[in-house]
């Protein structure tokens, strides 16, 4: 059997999820790829992998998908890691740019700045170094890694999963496992015990971690409470209202 091809994006909260498949079988029978969300997303859209944690917002474009596990990349409430950085408060900010290794966070801003902000900014997409652009009443969605230290440097900031949750109820989904066509069932269950595995073992992910911080950020705090990662009925409920967004916003 031809190896799997999976992308999986490098960020701090997959980290579980790629110590799991690195330390379990499975990698005898899948060839393995970090990207960053955009760029798993891409690949998984191009066929050029089977299986990506690809930003929920591309669900739409894919010709078929198959969500094939019970875990993914979920918050209730803060997530710390989502973004969006301001000099003034949301009514008086004018533009906005959008991370360019983004898509379901960029989205999430338009979302709920139409529906729950009721704002309407210019939209910029943004190109790297775009952090350093945020001024006066331009804003910018930040996310990931490079979020963490960026707490006390801007006046305003704004946690878009805790955004979301204030508007919905809901918790939020940022990322899920998905493939582009349909796996065995035997491989999905390898996968899924593979995923178990690293987050059952993120103390010893974060002792390592540890022993060189260079996320600024308090490393049990977020992996063990920021990040969600059972992809359960409240988010799965969560998840068809936010597609359903999407397509009133790009209807």
């Amino acid at each position: 059997m031809n190896k799997i091809k999976i992308s999986v994006v490098s960020y701090l909260n997959s980290k579980p999820f790629i110590y799991g498949l690195q330390h379990s079988s499975i990698m005898n029978n899948i060839e393995l790829q970090l990207d960053m969300p955009s760029v798993c997303a891409g690949k998984l859209i191009d066929g050029k992998v089977d299986v990506g944690l690809v930003p929920v917002a591309i669900l739409p474009q894919l010709k078929e998908y198959h969500i094939i596990s019970d875990f993914c990349i979920g918050a209730e409430g803060k997530v710390a890691s989502v973004m969006l950085y301001s000099n003034v408060p949301l009514k008086e900010i004018k533009s906005i740019l959008l991370d360019y290794q983004s898509r379901t966070s960029v989205t999430l801003v338009k979302v709920l700045a139409m529906y729950f902000w009721q704002i309407c900014p210019q939209w910029k997409l943004a190109t790297e170094g775009f952090e350093n652009e945020i001024a006066g009443t331009t804003a910018a969605v930040i996310i990931g890694d490079r979020t963490f230290g960026l707490k006390d440097k801007y006046p305003f900031s704004y946690d878009l999963a805790e955004e979301w949750y204030k508007f919905t109820r809901l918790p939020f989904v940022f990322a899920c496992w998905v493939a582009n066509k349909k796996l065995p069932d035997t491989l999905i269950a390898q996968f899924n015990e593979a995923l178990k595995f690293g987050l059952d073992n993120r103390p010893i992910i974060i002792d390592e971690l540890s022993k060189n911080n260079k996320y600024q950020v308090e490393l049990s705090e977020y992996l063990h409470q920021s990040i969600k990662y059972d992809y359960n009925s409240s988010k799965k409920q969560a998840l068809e209202l936010f597609l359903s967004y999407i397509r009133k916003i790009s209807g």
